[in-house]
Parts: structure tokens; C-alpha cells; sequence
């Protein structure tokens, strides 16, 4: 399974959105998502990968491919 497939996952399980609607420019207002989706989300990321998301990078994370792109490249630095 792809990165990308598993961060769609992820994001599918915990907003409870349909996996088909989530493109790379897709929102998180587009999914429907609260704050506590979001945080939940990033949680579960950091868990998954074994990386860190700060408070500040979340910030700029407001679609899914954003969300994507970040994921990927604390991959690549680790």
C-alpha cells in the first residue's frame, strides 16, 4: 500500500467520508471534517509513520494533498 493510500485510510476511517470524493485539492470543509477529525487525523498520521507534525505545520495543511506532500517529506528526512 502506497503512502498516499494509506494516509486516504486513515483520513476515510476517522472523517467517515467516501474514499472515491478525496482528490489532492479536496479540503477538509469539502470532507466534512471538525477540528477534532483534523486532530485526530494528524495523530494518527504521526502514529503510523513515526514522525511529528507541529501545531504550526498544521497550519498550512488544508487539503489532502498538502497533507500528502508533508507526510512524504518528513519520510524522505527521516
Amino acid at each position: 500500500m502506497s503512502t498516499e493510500e494509506t494516509i486516504k485510510d486513515i483520513v476515510i476511517r476517522i472523517v467517515r467520508c467516501e474514499g472515491k470524493e478525496i482528490t489532492h485539492s479536496t479540503t477538509w470543509d469539502d470532507m466534512r471534517a471538525d477540528s477534532l477529525d483534523v486532530v485526530q487525523v494528524l495523530s494518527a498520521l504521526e502514529d503510523t509513520f513515526d514522525i511529528e507534525i507541529s501545531d504550526e505545520q498544521a497550519k498550512g495543511l488544508n487539503s489532502f494533498g498538502d497533507l500528502v506532500e508533508h507526510v512524504e517529506d518528513c519520510l524522505k528526512e527521516a
